[in-house]
C-alpha cells in the first residue's frame, strides 16, 4: 500500500491556493465520486462514464497537481489527505450548486397564470385597487381579471375563482379566510353644517339617503328601521359607491363604510363606527383551488396588506 504523501503541488508559489485555479468543476466532481465510492468502478456508475475514463480524468488531475489524490490497494481508493481536501471542497461545491439549481427552479416556478377575481365597487374602490397594483408588480407573471359585482359569484360554479366579499355568515361550502373587520358611521357632506358627535335622533331630523332592495345589507335595513330613519329618505341607492355620490351631491346623510368614505374632504363623519353595522371582510376560494400556488399567492398578499390597514378600517372615533 503506498503511503500517505503530504508532497506540496508543483506550481510556483507552492500553495495549495494556486493550483485550484488550473481545476475545472468536473475535476472536483471526479474526486468527489471516487472518494465517495472509494472505488473507480463506482464512480465511473456515479459519473456515467466508463471505468477507464475516471482512471484517465484522475490520472490528469494528480500530475497537473502534481500529487497523490488517493492510495490505491485492493479494497479499493482511500483519499490521500491532499484528496480529502479535495473531496471536502467538492462537497461544498455540489451544495452550493444544487442550491443554485433550486433557486434557478423557483424562479421557473414562480406563481403565474389567470385569477379570476371577484369584488364589490366599493371595495375596489376604497380599498383593493393600489393593493392589487402592489401584487401586479411583485408577482408579474399573475393576471388579475376582476370583476365587480355586489352579488355573490357562484364560486362553485367557477363564476369566479376567488372573492373578496364583506359578510359575517360567508358560505360555509368554501374555504374561508378573515382578513379584517369593516367598521361604518353615518357620513354628510359639510354643507348640512353638523358636527361629529350628534346623537342619530338629532340626525333623523335630516334628510337621509335610504339603500336599495338589491344592496341585501339586512343589519343596516334593520338598524334603520330601529331608529325610524326609513320615513326621513328621500332617496336610495343600490350600491355603496351611489349612495357616496348622493352624499357629494348633498341629497342627505347615509351610512358608510370607513374606508370609503373618510378620504373624501367635503364628507364628514358624524358619529362614531356603530357596532352592530360593523361586519368582516373574507378571502373566499373554493376548495379544488387548495394549494393552487397563484392563488394562495394572492390569498397570503392580500391578508398581509388589509390586516396592516385594521385600524384605519375598522373606523375611528369621532371624538
Amino acid at each position: 500500500m503506498q503511503k500517505r504523501t503530504t508532497e506540496k503541488p508543483k506550481s510556483s508559489s507552492g500553495s495549495a491556493a494556486s493550483f485550484r485555479g488550473h481545476l475545472a468543476w468536473n475535476d472536483f466532481e471526479v474526486v468527489l465520486a471516487i472518494a465517495s465510492s472509494g472505488s473507480l468502478s463506482g464512480a465511473s456508475r456515479t459519473l456515467g462514464v466508463s471505468h477507464a475514463t475516471v482512471f484517465r480524468r484522475l490520472g490528469d488531475i494528480e500530475q497537473r497537481l502534481g500529487v497523490a489524490l488517493f492510495e490505491r490497494s485492493r479494497s479499493g481508493y482511500r483519499p490521500t489527505l491532499a484528496g480529502e481536501e479535495l473531496a471536502d471542497t467538492a462537497k461544498i461545491m455540489d451544495e452550493a450548486a444544487l442550491a443554485a439549481e433550486r433557486k434557478v427552479a423557483g424562479r421557473d416556478l414562480a406563481p403565474s397564470g389567470e385569477i379570476w377575481a371577484t369584488t364589490t365597487d366599493s371595495l375596489m374602490m376604497g380599498l383593493l385597487a393600489p393593493l392589487f397594483t402592489e401584487f401586479q408588480h411583485t408577482y408579474p407573471g399573475i393576471v388579475v381579471d376582476v370583476a365587480i359585482s355586489n352579488q355573490l359569484f357562484n364560486l362553485t360554479r367557477r363564476e369566479a375563482d376567488v372573492a373578496v366579499r364583506p359578510s359575517n355568515r360567508p358560505p360555509e361550502h368554501l374555504i374561508g379566510r378573515p382578513l379584517t373587520k369593516i367598521g361604518q358611521a353615518v357620513y354628510g357632506h359639510r354643507s348640512f353644517g353638523l358636527s361629529p358627535g350628534a346623537s342619530i335622533d338629532a340626525l333623523a331630523r335630516h334628510p337621509w339617503i335610504g339603500t336599495g332592495p338589491r344592496l341585501q345589507d339586512s343589519e343596516l335595513d334593520h338598524w334603520m328601521d330601529h331608529h325610524q330613519l326609513k320615513s326621513a329618505c328621500g332617496f336610495r341607492v343600490d350600491t355603496l359607491v351611489g349612495i357616496l355620490s348622493a352624499i357629494r351631491a348633498g341629497m342627505g346623510l347615509a351610512v358608510l363604510p370607513c374606508y370609503l368614505a373618510d378620504n373624501d374632504p367635503e364628507i364628514v363623519q358624524l358619529t362614531d363606527p356603530i357596532p352592530e353595522l360593523e361586519y368582516g371582510l373574507w378571502f373566499l376560494m373554493h376548495p379544488d383551488l387548495r394549494g393552487v400556488v397563484r392563488i394562495h399567492a394572492l390569498m397570503d398578499f392580500l391578508t398581509e396588506a388589509i390586516r396592516a390597514q385594521e385600524h384605519r378600517l375598522a373606523g375611528r372615533p369621532v371624538c
